[in-house]
């Protein structure tokens, strides 16, 4: 089958660290996460990537918090007559693993993110991946017909994919999400884009991004090696050029201008799902 020339663009809201000490405009309650969803819909995401923030504005995966924020972004979209494909986090740390799950089966997200490994992030903590808790996310994705957004950060982390499918927790076809230039993992360079894009699974799709300073040339290079997508937002940068700060609806709109610059049509939600095989339960 011919490679599609759709792009996907997703939008990665928040993530669990950026700060506003970092940025002002980081969406951090529930209300602030619907409008920057809404609000990066419009301007073309197809993908939206969403974490939840407590009442300080910290990191949570509590699962109350988890549901009304997804509710909210889900409602919002609706209100505006908006579709997204929504991808939730499972990544937590510092969280009991059930509670990294908790939400799934009540959400029934199209897709959440799986890391397949365990990182030194940053030289500041453990980004920590059990494999009895690889196992079972691949087993609750199956049950729940949850696509998997497998998360690479370093090389090695191709290996435990391909062995977790090998074992039945992963099905193919597979996506990939490169995140590059996460200090402790594989930098932001076309020699890493080039070395992970060679070695996925046949018959896989996979989107790219680039942390803080990576993200243009992550952006650039996954375009010239014929990335299937671009994930952007303020999870991952918190500029939209040296010193301007962006909001997340205008980092969409740059990664849409580029990728039209490289002859590339923009993937719609309902093209996303038929590409990257997905169900839309809710």
């Amino acid at each position: 089958m011919a490679k599609s020339n759709k792009l996907i663009i997703t939008c990665a809201l928040c993530g669990g660290g950026t700060t506003r000490k970092q940025s002002p405009y980081v969406p951090l309650t529930p209300d602030e996460l619907a409008a920057d969803g809404v609000a990066a819909v419009k301007a073309g995401a197809a993908i939206l990537h969403i974490h939840a923030r407590d009442d300080q504005g910290l990191n949570t995966m509590e699962t109350a918090r988890m549901v009304e924020v997804v509710t909210k972004i889900r409602e919002a979209l609706a209100a505006n007559n908006l579709d997204a494909v929504i991808n939730v986090t499972t990544s937590g740390t510092k969280f009991p693993e059930d509670m990294r799950v908790a939400h799934l089966p009540i959400l029934k997200p199209e897709m959440c993110s799986y890391d397949p490994g365990t990182l030194n992030w940053a030289n500041s903590y453990v980004f920590l991946n059990t494999p009895p808790f690889l196992e079972r996310l691949g087993d609750i994705t199956q049950e729940l017909d949850i696509k998997p957004e497998l998360e690479i950060f370093d090389a090695g982390m191709l290996g435990n994919v391909e062995y977790y499918v090998k074992k039945g927790k992963l099905q193919a076809p597979l996506h990939y999400q490169l995140v590059l230039d996460v200090p402790g993992g594989m930098p932001g360079t076309i020699d890493s884009v080039n070395y992970l894009s060679s070695r996925l699974m046949p018959g896989s799709t996979w989107s790219i991004t680039g942390i803080g300073k990576g993200a243009m040339p992550c952006m650039l290079a996954g375009l010239a090696a014929g990335c299937d997508g671009i994930r952007v937002g303020l999870e991952d940068n918190v500029f939209l050029k040296k010193g301007v700060h962006a909001t997340n609806a205008q980092l969409v709109e740059q990664a849409i201008a580029l990728g039209k610059m490289a002859n590339r049509e923009i993937a719609t939600a309902q093209e996303t799902r038929e590409l990257l095989g997905l169900t839309k339960k809710v």
